[in-house]
């Protein structure tokens, strides 16, 4: 049974809330008014971001793609997890769905892997893997104490896309390269969270070597000189390799981030703001119309959420890395800010984009969508 038209944009509301939340909770954790100003959401912040909006967001490309009714589960789990969590008192009920969605984003996995052997879709796999470990951990430990086991999932799975989405411009043997990468990270992952110091060096070693190695094969460094949508992308896409490059050099100095204050900012912002949303923003235009089946054509004004995110970014490490003052608040404003107008922007071109052409019919949408070609090839 294939997954019902519309599924992707009713599924993706819950995520929507925890990318909410989860901006409401980063400015109270900031000290900046915010609408909400919760104390137990700002304690949540960390999960209701990873595992509530990006989470939900890559089980729910992953259902699509494996176009089967009851992969939706997974995102469905993820999605329900966020809502407990933000309107629960109690997390509990939130975090466990939490792992049941990531466990369920596994099983998806494996009937991929079953369609095409594909050893990307065992690398993606893999980081679904950590990332349940960290929800189901999170019952008992803090969001400092498995932040690897988070910075593994997204790295792996955004890398594992990014050779499946630039197949045709990678070297031969760069499944079997992610591979062994993959498997050292999610080792070095493991390992600190057993061994903060040791692991963590480790695992910013591993994330450094997968850096430079997707920047040196990317298409992005050549598209980057282009024009339009594949210039944006390209952007987005280089300039999330340098946040990540900044968040491996500084689990490579701090080992564990959690040691400072002003260093886990770091880290973390480094990669799930600066990498992970920046690569959204370069996918958006390309994976939203197969998720959601809207078209989300280029629009120049996409330019303007993706800057201000990088320079807000960049002011919120440089302030932190001397104290949070006046200026760090307003870089965090900035952060929430820019997040906000690309889902500003992206609903207002789709909504201009469905008055202006008639819409494609869903199947079509599907199939024109890079994931789904290079799943048909196989």
């Amino acid at each position: 049974m294939s997954a019902p038209a519309g599924a992707g944009r009713l599924l993706l509301l819950p995520g929507g809330l925890a990318l909410l939340a989860g901006l409401d909770a980063a400015l109270t954790l900031g000290g900046v008014p915010s609408p909400v100003g919760s104390p137990r959401l700002a304690v949540l912040h960390g999960p209701l971001m990873v595992l509530g909006f990006l989470g939900t967001v890559i089980a729910l490309e992953r259902a699509v793609a494996l176009r089967q009714g009851w992969a939706l589960l997974s995102p469905g789990f993820l999605g329900a997890g966020a809502v407990a969590l933000a309107v629960l008192p109690d997390p509990l009920l939130g975090r466990l769905l939490l792992t049941q969605g990531m466990l369920l984003l596994v099983v998806v996995y494996a009937a991929l892997w079953r369609r095409n052997g594909d050893p990307l879709v065992g690398v993606q796999a893999l980081g679904a893997v950590l990332a349940a470990a960290a929800a189901f951990l999170l019952t008992r430990l803090d969001v400092a104490s498995v932040l690897p086991l988070l910075v593994g999932f997204i790295v792996l799975t955004i890398g594992a896309e990014r050779v499946e989405l630039a197949r045709l411009a990678m070297p031969a043997d760069a499944q079997l390269r992610l591979t062994a990468f993959a498997v050292a990270m999610a080792a070095a992952a493991v390992g600190a969270v057993l061994w903060p110091v040791a692991g963590g060096r480790a695992l910013g070693l591993a994330v450094l070597a997968l850096t430079a190695w997707l920047v040196r094969h990317d298409v992005a460094r050549r598209l980057v000189r282009s024009a339009g949508l594949p210039r944006f992308s390209a952007a987005a896409l280089l300039a999330g390799y340098v946040w990540l490059v900044v968040a491996a050099l500084g689990l490579l100095l701090l080992g564990s981030p959690a040691a400072s204050p002003a260093g886990y900012d770091v880290v973390v912002h480094a990669t799930f703001l600066g990498f992970a949303m920046s690569m959204i923003l370069a996918h958006a235009p390309v994976i939203l119309p197969a998720v959601l089946r809207v078209k989300l054509p280029y629009h120049r004004w996409m330019w303007v959420p993706l800057v201000l995110l990088h320079l807000t970014l960049l002011g919120r490490v440089l302030t932190v890395l001397v104290e949070r003052n006046a200026a760090w608040e307003a870089a965090l404003v900035g952060n929430v800010a820019a997040v906000l107008l690309f889902v500003v922007v992206s609903v207002l071109t789709v909504l201009v984009a469905s008055r202006r052409t008639p819409r494609r019919p869903a199947a079509t949408a599907l199939v024109t969508t890079p994931t789904s070609r290079s799943e048909d090839r196989a």
